[in-house]
């Protein structure tokens, strides 16, 4: 295959994986988070420093980072989660800082310089794997007890808590299962490119991943999906007008918010729907406070 085309393919499975693991936060528990890509970079470094420091087996490396994501999300989650809306956003936003700001200044990671002659040992096989896996294990959780706890959180938490749901373990661990998943895609994207530098986990990078799954449709495992390959590929058809293609871009995000507000997927009608204006105006707001 050819090499551009084959990369192309692996970032549209990372992508997927991210946003689907995002997609269980937000679209299904209803938890505004923008420090999903604090939790890739966890993943990133310690699955990197695994392999090139430690000399353990690839397979390993992506369960520790994984692991180590999934542990960040649970010890940032148990106080952060109290936080609702725009104060949960502002909360993860911040974790997301910190965590590139701590990267920027260890030695161990490299510092500003970034960290690399990380082996090569991510490919098409991996991510295929790792994708199905990821999909099951969400289709899984979302269809069982713990899914309809999450649906019930989303809908209306005050009434899901006299039900005798635990809202805080329910999002605690939503969150960490979310962050886990996130882990396994920054294990992934390290050991593909054999370079990683703390900004390439910022931000805009958590906005990104919260396009796709608002593109797709919240709440929606296959809007996940096609929103990760659609914002993955639109960019690569754009590259020839390089100078117009950030603006194309956004044209093209502006259309689908008035076309389609819901998401590609995602349902019409009903409280569970979030629409995209509505967490575009969030967004901005984030932003703005920044």
């Amino acid at each position: 295959m050819n090499v551009y085309y084959l990369q192309l393919l692996i970032l549209i499975g990372i992508n997927i994986i991210m946003a689907s693991s995002l997609n269980l936060v937000i679209g299904y528990t209803g938890q505004l988070s923008l420090g999903h890509a604090a939790f890739m970079s966890l993943g990133a470094y310690t699955s990197a420093l695994a392999t090139l420091r430690l000399g353990l087996p690839f397979g390993a490396a992506l369960l520790i980072g994984a692991v180590v994501a999934a542990l960040f999300g649970i010890v940032i989650g148990l106080p952060t989660l109290q936080l609702k809306g725009d104060y949960l956003a502002i909360a993860t936003l911040g974790f997301g800082e910190i965590v590139r700001i701590v990267f920027l200044n260890l030695d161990i990671t490299g510092g500003a310089v970034g960290l690399r002659g990380i082996p090569k040992e991510t490919d098409f096989l991996w991510v295929i794997c790792l994708v199905l896996i990821t999909g099951f294990a969400l289709n899984r959780i979302i269809h069982s007890r713990v899914g309809r706890a999450l649906l019930a959180i989303r809908e209306d938490e005050t009434a899901a808590e006299s039900m005798g749901i635990n809202s805080t373990y329910y999002k605690t661990l939503c969150f960490g299962v979310g962050a886990f998943f996130a882990g396994i895609g920054g294990g992934l994207f390290a050991h593909w490119f054999r370079y990683i530098h703390p900004n390439t986990f910022g931000f805009l990078n958590s906005i990104e991943y919260l396009c796709m799954v608002v593109l797709g449709g919240l709440g929606n495992m296959w809007g996940a999906v096609i929103g990760a390959g659609l914002l993955t590929i639109i960019p690569e058809l754009l590259r020839q007008i390089a100078d117009l293609r950030l603006l194309i871009y956004g044209i093209v995000l502006i259309i689908m918010m008035r076309v389609r507000p819901q998401g590609i997927l995602g349902q019409s009608q009903g409280k569970s729907t979030h629409t995209l204006s509505r967490y575009y105006k969030q967004i901005l707001g984030k932003i703005k406070n920044r």
